[in-house]
This record gives C-alpha cells, structure tokens and sequence, in this order.
C-alpha cells in the first residue's frame, strides 16, 4: 500500500435517495469527519474524534475547518463540442441545433481543434467540481480520442461515444449505418474498458437515425452488455410530432428505442420531458435511466420535468452544455429547484446533492467505484466552501440546518465555492 493520507473536514455521503427527509437513514453526515485514503482508494471515513487517535504520527492530515467535502459531481448528459456555443441566442430546441450546434460539431473534422477543446472541456469539468461525466463527443472518431486522451491526463472516470447520425443532418455530419458501426467498434476496442473509460453508443436522437442505423445500434450494444447507451428522448412538443411522422409504428418516441434493444441497464436518456405513464413504466422496468437537465430546459423552453413521476426509477442530474448555459452542477440544482416549483413540486437540498453524487453513480451503474464514502471506492472528490462569496458567508452564517446550508450553496454556489477537486486522492483543481 502506499501512503496513507487523511482529510479531516465536515463530510457528507449518502447511501441512497434520502428524498425530502433530512432525517433520512441514507443520509452520513459528519460535522467533524476524517477520511482516509490510500492507493487513490477511500481506506476509511468516520468521525475525527476516534480516527485520529488511530493515526499514526507520520500520516499526513490536510485539515479544511469550515469546509464540507463530499464525492465528486456526477454530470450524466452534457456535449463537449458545444463548449464554444454555450449561451447562444436561439428560439427552441430544432432552430438551435440547426444555428449552432450542426456548425459547431463540424470543426471536429479537424483533429487539432478536437483536442484543444477537448483539454478546455476536461478543464472546465474540474474547475466546477465534476469528476465523472456522461460525455456526447462530434460524429467524428477523432473527437472521443481527443476527448479521452485529455482525460488520460487526470485520469478522470469518463464514459463517452462518437455521435450516429444518417438523415436530417448536414451532408458533412452525415454517417452512414455500416461506417458508424465499423468506426464505433474501433473505438470500443480502442477505449472501453481501459482503465477509468467507458465508451457509450450515442445515437444522436431518433429522428437523426435510419431504422438502420438504430439496428446498428442495437447490434452494439449485444456485443457487451457494460456498454453504455446515450440518447435524448421526448425533449420538445416539436420532436415528438417528427418522431411521430418517421416512425408511425411506434407507440411512442420511447417505444423507437426499445424496439431495437436500446432500453436496458446502461442506457441514459436526457430530458425525458414528454413521457406518459406507460413510458415511464416501462424506463423503470428496463433499468434504463433518466439525465435531469433543467438548465437546457429552462434555456430552450422545452418543458418541466415531472419529478415525482421520476421517483421510481434512477434519475441523475445533467448540465447539458451547451442547451444547458453553465457548466456547474450547483447551478444546475438551483435549475432544478425552480423547475420543481414550477411543476408545483419541490426538490430538497439533500436530495440535489444524493442527484449530483450517488444518485447519479448509481444512474450511471457507477456505484460500485464512485459517489460514496464507503471503504474501496475511488478516492473522487470535492472540498466545497460555503464562504466563498460575501453572499454566501453571509447567508450560511445564518443558516439553522445543514440542509439549509446546503440549499445556500445549491442557489447561491458556482466555481468560486469548488475550493478544491480530488481525483483518486490527488489534487487536481484548487483555488489560491
């Protein structure tokens, strides 16, 4: 083993959904906490007050008093070529992908600018204190090398698939069925599996997508069932009548995916706003889950997500960068909160942060390795400070409740509160 390294700090963790309980049993909150580390591995976390006095004196401590530290953030849907075009003018959903986001994905034709945005994009995950991210790269091979090669270098846990995309897209985006297949198993070879990456089949949405191209998909995905599968459903009114119009047999815009096996263990579906009953039933059963994105939501106008209809099934939070206008899931949960309110739901402070850490471990299949506390878990994670800005001492200084510290920093929070980002037990963003 190498050295063992402790952190002693206020730490938060949790088990499972605590809902809107703050009393929830799912719920590990340590006002004074140690955790140690080793091997970029949690050794062990609990109260300072007895580890300590285990420790031996050689072991060094990093003490952050005043300072909560908690897993990383799991971002489960955001487009790392569309990091140039994120708070672009647009009208709704279609027009914008039509304005900039077709334009922006075609300069990933050109590997050099692949892997400059792609070392800014793995920047910008850290800098807001994301550790783990469902990624869409271009429709271009070379845009998921770039993208995990940038993330080689801070050994990020990264699952990420080159876009499929044969009808309705410019010529130039355009992939026909037999290349998408060939190019993306090249790439699952190339990358799934090695070391902290995933590769995701990525169907861009289904009205991009032939009924062959979607058979390619299901194809791949039979080949390894710890593949990950990444789309967008149910978005927009607008999309739903198209998808309606190209695929009249289907009973619904969800019922395309499963139709050619893409619901399943693994398979992330962003928005899921314009679901019925029926639909979400059959989510759950499949074990597919569901990315919030309510920053893009609120941006393009596409709707409300019914979070209370969610509960059943695995919900994880994304940024949706670009739609989405920040690259901060602290951001996203106040997003979130005003999108519950609008519904005339609510979303508690405890359970935004269970979305942005476990939840979103476990809506990812990703729980075994990150999103906890528990012993042998990769050492992820993010030292939060609830004084970062005048604003924010100001109001935490006043709060009651943990909970209602936590709801300061989910409203009040952005980069400046990401004090420091651990990833297996290293240093890997600080500010000052």
């Amino acid at each position: 083993m190498t050295e063992l390294r402790a952190f002693r700090a206020e730490l938060l963790d949790f088990t499972g959904d605590p809902g809107e309980n703050p009393d929830s049993a799912h719920v590990r909150h340590r006002p004074d906490g140690l955790l140690l580390v080793a091997d970029g591995r949690i050794v062990e976390c609990g109260p300072a007050a007895r580890l300590l006095p285990q420790l031996s004196p050689e072991v060094p401590v990093e003490y952050f008093p005043d300072r909560l530290l908690m897993p990383g953030f799991v971002d489960a849907h955001i487009h790392y070529p569309q990091t140039d075009i994120i708070a672009s003018y647009g009208s709704d959903l279609l027009d914008w992908l039509q304005t900039y986001t077709y334009p922006a994905e075609r300069a990933f034709a050109d590997p050099a600018h692949a892997h400059e945005l792609a070392g800014v994009f793995i920047e910008e995950l850290l800098r807001h204190g994301t550790t783990t991210a469902l990624v869409m790269a271009s429709v271009h091979p070379q845009s998921v090398d770039a993208l995990f090669t940038a993330a080689a270098g801070q050994r990020l846990r990264l699952v990420a698939g080159k876009l499929l995309m044969d009808r309705h897209v410019p010529e130039d985006l355009c992939d026909p069925a037999d290349a998408g297949y060939a190019d993306s198993l090249a790439l699952i070879r190339r990358w799934h599996g090695h070391g902290r990456f995933h590769y995701a089949i990525t169907p861009r949405f289904a009205p991009t997508s032939t009924e062959g191209q979607l058979d390619v998909c299901g194809r791949l995905a039979r080949l390894d069932d710890s593949l990950f599968i990444h789309s967008h459903v149910a978005e927009s009114q607008r999309e739903l009548e198209w998808v309606a119009g190209l695929f009249p047999w289907a009973r619904s815009y969800l019922d395309v995916y499963d139709r050619f096996g893409l619901l399943r263990r693994r398979a992330v579906y962003a928005h899921c706003l314009h679901l019925d009953a029926a639909d979400r039933t059959r989510m759950c059963e499949s074990g597919a889950s569901v990315a919030f994105c309510p920053g893009s939501n609120l941006f393009l106008g596409s709707g409300l997500l019914d979070l209370p209809a969610c509960a059943a099934g695995h919900l994880a939070l994304g940024t949706d960068v670009g739609g989405g206008t920040s690259f901060s899931l602290l951001h996203t949960l106040a997003e979130g909160y005003k999108v519950a309110r609008l519904a005339g739901h609510t979303l508690a402070p405890l359970r935004g942060f269970y979305l942005a850490t476990f939840g979103g471990a476990r809506a990812l299949d990703l729980d075994a390795h990150i999103g906890s506390f528990e012993p042998g878990r990769e050492a992820d994670f993010v030292v939060l400070d609830p004084g970062a800005t005048q604003l924010l001492t100001r109001r935490t200084a006043r709060a009651v409740s943990l909970a209602e510290r936590l709801f300061a920093l989910m409203m009040l929070g952005d980069d400046r509160a990401i004090a420091r980002v651990y990833v297996l037990g290293e240093c890997v963003h600080a500010i000052g």
